[in-house]
């Protein structure tokens, strides 16, 4: 017998199983052993070796139940630490800036978000104002090994594997290495991940929104250009390069309005935020102001506030009749810009969709609007973050030091 052999196949299976713990945890929540036999598969003897490895790793803790009024002794409950193990998150849109710690577990241990004027947009400018958003958030980390990744999130068709924006029409960007830009600008010695706003959107949702314990989403956010995120089960779709899911440039209209991109009658010509204020006769490039202008102007019943949420919620039912066709998903979940319109044009896009939809694929999808609201993009790129830590948590056993011996967060 080939004993190396057989101690590769072994230590393949603990790291699987390490895994699996960890990401029941991440994403579930404290757990009992009891309950991670049942959602692992597990024996209840490789569990306790297991957490016995997590446990000195710091990563996780046990404490004891409560009685319940039920015999026997109360089963220990497993708990995320959300301090040993954190990542950093950032999310570029157009109107604002985010930045996030959130630790294993999902915490959210620090959030900043701050609005920025349209003509900010430069990569420069950009960056800058990141790092000086990071800067109070990272601050615990420095002289821990606590952080583990960074995640961003961009408003721009991204090519995963190297963090390049190819485009980012509504930024004004193109062919930007931005990983490693911001790598070296927030001077940290971490994995970067890049991925668009949409995508990660979707992954937030699956994970910590309205798609929870669903396979087949489609997320869809707005605010100036508009991004789809598409979850098949259960996994991600993001195309060869990571350039899937541009549903904002779907040419639905070939005589309609130029778009950013370059083209003709894109779907995000008739229903992002710029044809909502022409429609409603309000300024197409005052942004998020101009938009709370309106809903307040539909709120008290203004024709024609009312008409431009009408017509937009009618090229949104034509456009998700068709992905609905398409793609068959369990839920639509509305982001963004469609998230704040979500009340005025729910109707509308039912009655789109009852009408162009197949039958059978209408009977299965719910339209929803975002759990998670303008945060889903930053929050799915710090769920894109832990990935490496829970695909393979044994590669980070015996690095972690607490946030609080480094100070706390």
């Amino acid at each position: 017998m080939d004993w190396d052999v057989v101690g590769q196949r072994s230590e393949t299976v603990r790291r699987a199983n390490l895994s699996a713990i960890v990401r029941e945890l991440h994403l579930r929540g404290p757990l009992s052993r009891s309950e991670l036999v049942a959602r692992t598969g597990l024996t209840r003897s490789a569990i306790r070796v297991l957490l016995g490895e997590l446990v000195a790793a710091d990563l996780v803790s046990e404490d004891r139940r409560a009685h319940l009024g039920t015999p026997g002794r109360p089963s220990p409950l497993v708990h995320a630490n959300p301090t040993t193990a954190v990542v950093l998150a950032l999310d570029i849109a157009v109107d604002s800036c985010a930045v996030a710690l959130v630790g294993f577990g999902g915490e959210v241990l620090a959030l900043q978000r701050v609005d920025r004027p349209r003509g900010h947009l430069s990569v420069a400018d950009t960056i800058a104002d990141l790092v000086q958003l990071a800067g109070p958030v990272l601050a615990p980390t420095r002289g821990s090994d606590a952080l583990i990744a960074v995640g961003i999130s961009v408003a721009g068709i991204i090519r995963r594997p190297d963090g390049l924006v190819r485009m980012a029409p509504n930024l004004g960007w193109r062919d930007v290495a931005l990983a490693n830009q911001l790598g070296g600008a927030l001077g940290v010695q971490v994995p970067i991940s890049v991925a668009n706003e949409a995508d990660l959107g979707a992954l937030a949702e699956l994970r910590r929104g309205s798609a929870v314990g669903l396979d087949d989403v489609l997320y869809l956010s707005g605010e100036v250009g508009v991004g789809g995120g598409l979850i098949v089960g259960g996994r991600p779709l993001t195309g060869a390069a990571g350039y899937g899911g541009e549903v904002g440039h779907f040419p639905i209209r070939p005589d309609g309005a130029p778009c950013h991109c370059g083209s003709v009658g894109c779907w995000e010509t008739e229903i992002g935020e710029r044809a909502l204020l022409r429609q409603a006769g309000y300024d197409q490039g005052g942004g998020r102001d101009q938009v709370d202008a309106l809903l307040a102007d539909a709120a008290t019943g203004s024709p024609s506030a009312l008409a431009a949420l009408a017509a937009v919620g009618r090229w949104l039912g034509i456009g998700l009749a068709g992905l609905v066709n398409i793609l068959n998903p369990q839920i639509v979940v509305l982001g963004g810009l469609f998230h704040r319109i979500h009340p005025f044009v729910a109707a509308t896009i039912e009655t789109e969709l009852d009408r162009l939809a197949l039958e059978a694929s209408r009977a299965l999808v719910r339209i929803v609007p975002s759990m998670l609201a303008e945060d889903a993009p930053l929050l799915g790129a710090a769920e894109m973050a832990f990935d490496a830590l829970l695909s393979d948590p044994a590669g980070y056993l015996g690095r972690f030091e607490p946030l609080a011996a480094a100070g706390g967060v």
